[in-house]
């Protein structure tokens, strides 16, 4: 296959503070080959006269999306979700199933298997994210409180024998009986942990990371706050250097100053999450979020909620997260990263996430309003809201999907 040349009036490779500005990118097979600042010595096959082009988005927590609630595993809604989370800029993603009775889950993980053989290009497949069942009933905000257990050997080698390779992170509550051996039962097993929903001390937050726990799940959101005496989950996450930080940047669930808070202390250490529901892309009405009922009101940008009127996951999309942290004043490469190189390397992906030599080619040209314009997964052009002004040729981008981009296992289809 051909190279592909690309030009951009900026580039942000998400690697460091570096933008080019202008730059260019090589793709072959599927992976970046070449990246250089300033225009390239011969004419590109791409020429992006505004806007930036960065990396695909990788995003950890997407309960759902374009009306599809990935609970419920069944090849026509996940291929719709990864069909469409391309035009959110969204090249990769955790599909996050909420607390359910531990047999319910793990037939949910089992299905996994099954449904990715049948999906279409699109964003990529990178596990499952498993918010629950152990987590704090005080902390629980949307799931239902009848189905949350302690983290009991036998319900967590349930839910490790079901998921296989697709278990790649669970969130749970580290105060919970149980939870330090879980902890240490999953990290060893490759499986990533997160604290979240939990009424969890300062100290209890430490010793589960000791046990290997490495992220806090959507940072100020159903969790302990930061007391100068107490710094519950909030402190403990802002201050260990070994913990990323999922936060929710819809200015919802986090107010804006907050969120610029967040992005100074934990530099390096934010993972833009959308926790993504079914109404997400949709117009107002009601929707399913693990099998429970939500309601998205009326209103851009504003999150769904249960009928007791707690926040029930977001409608927000990967770009206009990133989007809302640069207008609240995080540095563009700051907040690029915290949507791109960030998580991919929390999650154990350091060839996605950022524009190098070697790395995937999932790229984004976002315009200057850092809305999404065109994606391209492993270097195929999978979205285009202007495709004729973006193409010198028909077939830019266009190659064969590569069959070894490291997604899971039977993820292979073609555009």
């Amino acid at each position: 296959m051909a190279d592909t040349l690309i030009a951009a009036a900026r580039v942000v490779p998400a690697t460091g503070s570096e933008v080019l500005s202008p730059g260019f990118v090589r793709v072959s097979g599927g992976a970046i080959t070449e990246v250089g600042g300033g225009r390239p010595a011969q004419a590109p096959d791409v020429d992006l006269a505004d806007g930036l082009l960065v990396p695909g988005f990788v995003d950890l927590q997407v309960n759902g999306h374009f009306g599809v609630d990935l609970a419920v595993v069944a090849t026509a809604g996940w291929a719709t979700v990864v069909r469409r989370l391309p035009e959110t800029g969204t090249t990769a993603f955790l599909p996050t199933f909420v607390t359910a009775p531990v047999h319910r889950l793990a037939g949910a993980l089992r299905a996994v298997e099954h449904v990715l053989p049948g999906l279409p290009l699109g964003s990529r497949v990178l596990g499952v994210h498993l918010e629950g069942p152990f987590i704090s009933l005080r902390h629980r905000g949307a799931h239902d409180p009848e189905w949350i257990i302690d983290p009991e050997p036998e319900a967590v080698e349930e839910l490790m024998r079901a998921g296989g390779g697709a278990l790649r992170l669970v969130t749970l509550a580290p105060e919970r009986h149980g939870a330090m051996a879980a902890i240490n039962l999953l990290a060893d097993a490759g499986v990533r942990v997160s604290v979240g929903h939990t009424d969890a001390t300062s100290a209890q937050v430490a010793a589960a990371v000791d046990a290997g726990a490495r992220m806090v799940t959507h940072l100020f959101n159903a969790q302990t706050g930061m007391h100068h005496r107490e710094p519950g989950v909030v402190g403990e996450a802002l201050g260990d250097p070994r913990i990323t930080c999922g936060l929710i940047a819809d200015l919802h669930h986090v107010a804006p100053i907050v969120c610029k808070i967040a992005f100074a202390a934990a530099a390096g250490r934010i993972a833009i999450v959308t926790d993504a529901a079914a109404c997400a892309g949709m117009p107002a009405g009601r929707y399913q979020l693990g099998g429970q009922l939500i309601q998205l009101p009326a209103g851009d940008g504003v999150p769904p909620v249960r009928a007791d009127g707690r926040l029930a996951g977001s409608a927000l999309r990967m770009d206009v997260g990133v989007s809302n942290m640069v207008a609240v004043g995080v540095d563009l490469t700051a907040a690029i990263a915290a949507a791109t190189r960030i998580p991919a390397d929390f999650i154990g992906r350091p060839d996605l996430g950022r524009i190098c030599k070697g790395s995937a080619a999932d790229l984004v040209w976002l315009g200057d309003d850092l809305r999404t314009r065109s994606t391209w997964i492993a270097g195929d052009l999978v979205y285009s809201a202007i495709l004729d002004s973006t193409r010198r040729s028909h077939h830019s981008f266009a190659h064969e999907p590569s069959l070894q981009d490291g997604s899971l296992p039977g993820h292979r289809s073609s555009y």
